[in-house]
């Protein structure tokens, strides 16, 4: 997957970026996404929740390249064509959880093979990383089902260059007549701002909002 490099002679952001690089700034957000209307069209179809969640996390992901934007091994800066989503699953017999990968698809039928196929070899798999060989190109999604929360945030101590969007889903619960779910967003302000954050919710929304355009 091609990685483009930023011209940052010539970039709208290069004083934004230098500024919260050197300050290390980071800033996460939570908001609850109504997913009332998607709970019913994955019922329906026998789909499940958490691989709609995150190929709608990556769909937006590869959508705005301020949530591609990294530095590649020699720590020059740039953003991916495509991000690849690396997620956590649960191991209920110990407790454990393990990050494995899954190649993505703008078609959600064909990410979703690409997900039952991963989770039948991998599902039983102990260990922290168990799907070897994780590309560059990937994002950090996972996943706390067990509690409601109303803010999330994790700290990294990597002299904060760690650019990319780590994104978390919480437990949904209801509230009148809707179902909700939370989520967090984490960025980096050097690449992301409010208005970046506020557009992958509202993207994210939609996505809940209308999911029978993309649930073929």
């Amino acid at each position: 997957m091609k990685f483009n490099l930023i011209d940052r002679e010539n970039w709208d952001r290069d004083q934004y970026f230098e500024y919260y690089l050197n300050e290390k700034c980071t800033f996460s957000i939570s908001a609850n996404i109504d997913i009332t209307a998607l709970l019913e069209h994955l019922r329906n179809k026998g789909i499940k929740l958490y691989p709609s969640f995150i190929y709608m996390v990556s769909k937006i992901v590869n959508s705005h390249p301020e949530f591609r934007t990294c530095f590649n091994d020699e720590r020059v800066l740039g953003y991916w064509d495509q991000m690849i989503p690396s997620y956590t699953i649960f191991h209920d017999d110990n407790k454990t959880f393990s990050c494995i990968w899954t190649e993505f698809s703008n078609e959600f039928s064909v990410f979703y093979e690409n997900y039952q196929e991963d989770i039948k070899q991998y599902a039983d798999v102990k260990g922290l990383f168990t799907k070897e060989n994780e590309p560059k190109n990937s994002f950090p999604i996972s996943s706390i089902p067990w509690v409601s929360f109303t803010g999330f945030n994790l700290n990294i101590n990597n002299e904060g260059d760690f650019l990319l969007p780590i994104i978390t889903g919480g437990k949904y619960f209801n509230l009148e007549d809707r179902t909700l779910l939370p989520i967090s967003l984490q960025v980096h302000h050097a690449v992301c701002d409010g208005y970046h954050a506020s557009t992958f919710l509202d993207e994210l929304q939609h996505l809940a909002n209308n999911c029978h355009k993309w649930l073929t």
